[in-house]
């Protein structure tokens, strides 16, 4: 009888497995296939050329640097989204009025679309009556090319993403933060502990969990960046703010490569899957450690 049961709930399995089956094997399966071939991306015709477009891409000076882009993307913008967003989430975890107001403020952006957001940004960082240069003009200053150099652009694209999505690092660290019980920290101050040894003693061996999911889609969200970088540098100048996502695309529309495009897109689903899968079980040995 129970394993009749057990069948049947299974069964709700089913639509799931589809859709993974459906949206995520097929895709890798097609795009594997894809990559093994010289193609153009419209074309009848496809070349079988092996692994050709691996080698092609791992002795590529390009793919090299865009592979360092991605991961500043990725880990520039985890550190300052969750740095900035523990902080904010200390500070609004204490009533003050006006509260809800400045934590509303702070997510808004996050409900702007990525690449509206790059297009808003460019507005402001453009050479030629860019927000920032009329400011700087009209104080007698000289302007300047904001996104002139592959530096500065990179550093531009991690600030803006950071700031554009700190918000939902403060509110993962919020729930956190309302989930530990306050006897804790009365018991450390009836034991004699300042502000500063309940924080690092209390606050952060128990915000482990939003931690972890905090840096895990921040991880994610910033290894696959594109739309912002469309937006707000298109991937220049001459090419050197590219992302992986960003250059997949660039190779199959611009390019005509689409077997270098899926190859490069296999590469970035196994690096990203790669990185998420380590940071996850990092934190998850830390939390049993704790336990």
């Amino acid at each position: 009888m129970k394993r009749t049961r057990d069948a049947k709930f299974n069964l709700f399995y089913l639509p799931s497995l589809l859709l993974v089956l459906f949206f995520v094997a097929y895709p890798f399966v097609n795009a594997f296939w894809i990559s093994l071939h010289k193609w153009n991306g419209y074309s009848q015709n496809m070349s079988y050329i092996g692994l050709k477009n691996y080698i092609s891409m791992f002795g590529n000076q390009s793919f090299r640097s865009i592979l360092l882009n991605t991961v500043i993307y990725g880990f520039g913008s985890t550190v300052i989204d969750c740095c900035l967003g523990l902080a904010l989430a200390v500070f609004l975890n204490v009533d003050f009025p006006g509260r809800n107001i400045v934590r509303t403020i702070i997510y808004l952006p996050v409900l702007i679309s990525n690449l509206v957001m790059g297009y808003v940004m460019y507005f402001i960082f453009q050479y030629n009556h860019g927000a920032l240069n009329d400011i700087l003009i009209f104080f007698g200053a000289s302007p300047i090319d904001w996104l002139s150099t592959k530096e500065a652009a990179v550093l531009i694209i991690v600030l803006v993403n950071s700031w554009q999505f700190v918000g939902n690092s403060m509110i993962i660290f919020l729930a956190g933060l309302q989930g530990i019980p306050n006897y804790y920290y009365e018991a450390a101050r009836i034991d004699g502990a300042g502000g500063w040894q309940s924080f690092t003693h209390i606050t952060l061996p128990l915000l482990m969990p939003s931690t972890a999911s905090a840096i895990t889609l921040n991880l994610i969200g910033g290894l696959k960046l594109y739309e912002l970088i469309v937006s707000l540098t298109g991937g220049g100048p001459a090419k050197a703010s590219h992302s992986l996502s960003t250059y997949i695309a660039n190779e199959y529309f611009s390019s005509e490569r689409a077997g270098f495009a899926a190859a490069l897109g296999i590469f970035s689903f196994l690096f990203i899957m790669l990185v998420a899968n380590v940071a996850n079980g990092y934190f998850r040995r830390k939390e049993r450690k704790q336990g």
